[in-house]
């Protein structure tokens, strides 16, 4: 005589038992719950006539919320990275068709209309003159320039030579030497540039203006903007 015995019930528990188990935590970051779930449990096992210093106790809460403040602080940082990269390609984007002046004494002509720039220039300056070179480095062209109270002081070159022969398009450095104090010094010059493309930056990597005939520039050492 032989017996059967039915699994069924025992195995539908088993199954139920598996069900009810908790999904795996791929993070392997201690939570501020699973922090004071393992002090509970030190709490209940320690020994009752050597129980856990206060002082222990305290600075182990103290680690607990220095690193935990430490994981909120980077993540309202990244926060803020990303609204900074945001608002800094949205400002780059709007440059586009726009002149920005930039710490270069070289600019790039396109033959028909003049290329401008300031020079900086101290108090007391006079007899302020502006030399323009070709890619050659051969003087196309010299320009008196006023040079009022000093300061930045604004020029524009129509782009001939001396002849008033208009020049061909391409790249002309300026030079700028004043009278200062009965001295005659040399002057920086910066120039203004067309903004024709933009290369978005992000953590690692620079937002960079790309510039007609000049290259790229970065959009922090741009100094300043003007209507194309």
């Amino acid at each position: 005589m032989s017996s059967t015995i039915d699994n069924s019930f025992v195995n539908s528990l088993k199954w139920q038992e598996e069900k009810n188990l908790p999904e795996a935590n791929n993070n392997q970051a201690l939570t501020q719950e699973d922090f004071f779930s393992l002090l509970s449990q030190q709490l209940s096992m320690q020994d009752p006539f050597k129980p856990v210093d206060n002082d222990q106790m305290i600075s182990q809460m103290s680690s607990f919320a220095t690193v935990d403040g430490i994981n909120t602080l980077n993540e309202e940082i990244q926060n803020m990275n990303t609204m900074m990269n945001s608002s800094q390609a949205l400002e780059a984007s709007s440059l586009v068709g726009q002149k920005v002046l930039i710490p270069s004494a070289t600019g790039s002509s396109d033959g028909v209309n003049p290329m401008t720039g300031v020079i900086s220039a101290p108090t007391g300056v006079d007899d302020m003159t502006i030399k323009v070179k070709d890619e050659a480095g051969q003087i196309v062209s010299t320009l008196k320039v006023p040079a009022g109270n000093g300061g930045n002081v604004d020029f524009s070159w129509d782009g001939t030579d001396g002849n008033g022969k208009t020049l061909p398009a391409g790249n002309y450095s300026f030079t700028a030497e004043a009278l200062v104090d009965g001295k005659t010094e040399s002057l920086p010059v910066f120039t203004y540039a067309h903004v024709s493309s933009v290369t978005l930056g992000g953590a690692n990597f620079d937002t960079v203006l790309n510039l007609r005939g000049v290259g790229g520039v970065k959009l922090a050492d741009v100094l300043a903007v003007a209507e194309g």
